[in-house]
């Protein structure tokens, strides 16, 4: 008799990670709602007492946003990404920690290490969470007593167990056929959880959920699906080709057609190349182009050289260099421009980026500056020429628009 696991595919994902790494340091904090996105201001205060003195979050003043919440925090609705101001008027009184990268970056190597030493195939998908491909793991399609995937869940214990034992963290696992529900799976009973499922499981574990519980339909797709009357994962499924391709391009309709019914033949990969670098800064108050010129060309010119140092360290060199800004009504803008041989250069950096900067309307305030190097290669190698994406039907131009020359009425550029 077949296995119900065709392939054995699973997606790790840290519990809060970058939360619980701050109660392991702090663990009489446990239990209660804390927010991780503080500066070293926030730092706590050792007392006389030798007891601790924590910031809350009614006391942070600025324009930033939270890195990630415990739990409990959440349960007020204070997620990652939420601007820090607007967290504090949902949570006053929860725990205000600042970031420390350095060490979220230790645990991360920690938990990657013990998932290695029992299972080495392993796709890196960031500082919290990896795919594992678990298929020829000796034993994994061994049945335990009546249980057919017993050999399955034992295996997802023992990763679970192996990063607890190196790390003291939680995480939780999805086991599935492909990287698509495994990644879903993960999410489905956190924190702590182990979910193992087959095909056989998409009708009550996975149809009924929010189609933007999918990897890859974002905000748009997802406004477009419930104006289309499609709200689960369920309901786009039972939508044919046809439809589909009525009211998307071939080919996302192909993809929504095949992920709604699981179907995902990508495999595990392990090694990758990034496909870019970028350095970008969220201010604390609102800057102008022109009356705070010096401010901005410092911040500018620090990202540039902080791209170019990346880049140098881990021995790439560019050839797409853009900007990203974010204006005072949020709206977010980027540029690029491509140069014929690619670069780690912070000066040839700057200055195709002040080229792209000519192209924007800098006339509101910004609120972030970003700085991004792409089309990356190794030094030496021959590079390829960026080649045009396909427009899809109804998409109108992306033709990049003439550079104008900057006029006296214009604010300077930084």
């Amino acid at each position: 008799m077949s296995h119900p696991l065709p392939r054995v595919i699973a997606h790790l994902d840290m519990d809060a990670f970058y939360a619980s790494v701050e109660l392991l340091r702090y663990p009489m904090l446990r239990g209660q709602a804390a927010v991780v996105g503080g500066g070293r201001r926030h730092t706590p205060v050792e007392q006389a007492d030798g007891t601790l003195k924590f910031f809350k979050l009614e006391d942070y003043a600025g324009r930033g946003v939270v890195t990630t919440s415990t739990y409990e925090a959440r349960a007020f609705g204070v997620f990652s990404g939420m601007g820090m101001m607007k967290a504090a008027a949902l949570a006053p009184h929860a725990v205000l920690l600042p970031t420390d990268f350095d060490s979220y970056r230790h645990y991360s190597r920690k938990f990657k290490a013990a998932v290695a030493e029992i299972a080495p195939v392993i796709e890196d998908r960031g500082i919290d969470e990896i795919y594992i491909d678990l298929t020829d793991v000796p034993g994994i399609r061994d049945p335990i007593g009546h249980d057919p995937l017993g050999g399955v869940r034992a295996f997802g214990h023992e990763l679970k167990n192996n990063v607890r034992r190196a790390t003291g963290l939680t995480c939780s696992v999805g086991i599935t056929p492909n990287k698509l529900l495994s990644k879903i799976a993960s999410e489905l009973d956190k924190p702590n959880g182990l979910t193992v499922l087959t095909m056989d499981d998409l009708p009550t574990r996975i149809w009924p959920l929010p189609v933007r519980r999918i990897n890859g339909i974002g905000p748009k797709a997802g406004a477009r699906l419930d104006a289309l009357g499609i709200h689960t994962i369920g309901e786009l499924a039972a939508r044919d080709m046809d439809w589909l391709a009525r009211h998307f391009t071939l080919n996302t309709a192909q993809w929504l057609h095949d992920v709604s019914r699981g179907l995902d033949e990508r495999p595990v990969v392990t090694n990758s190349d990034p496909v870019s670098m970028s350095r970008e800064t969220t201010f604390d108050r609102d800057l102008h182009a022109r009356r705070d010129r010096p401010e901005l060309s410092a911040i500018f010119t620090e990202l540039c050289t902080q791209v170019a140092a990346d880049l140098a360290r881990k021995g790439w060199v560019g050839r797409t260099i853009g900007i990203k800004l974010r204006f005072d009504d949020f709206k977010t803008v980027t540029r690029d421009q491509s140069i014929a041989i690619p670069t780690a250069d912070p000066a040839e950096i700057r200055q195709i980026a002040g080229q792209c900067l000519k192209r924007v309307d800098l006339t509101r305030r910004l609120r972030l500056l970003g700085v991004r190097v792409g089309g990356l290669s190794r030094p030496g190698a021959t590079a390829t020429a960026p080649r045009a994406k396909a427009k899809a039907a109804g998409q109108a131009s992306t033709a990049r628009p003439p550079q104008v020359e900057e006029r006296p009425d214009e604010p300077t550029l930084f």
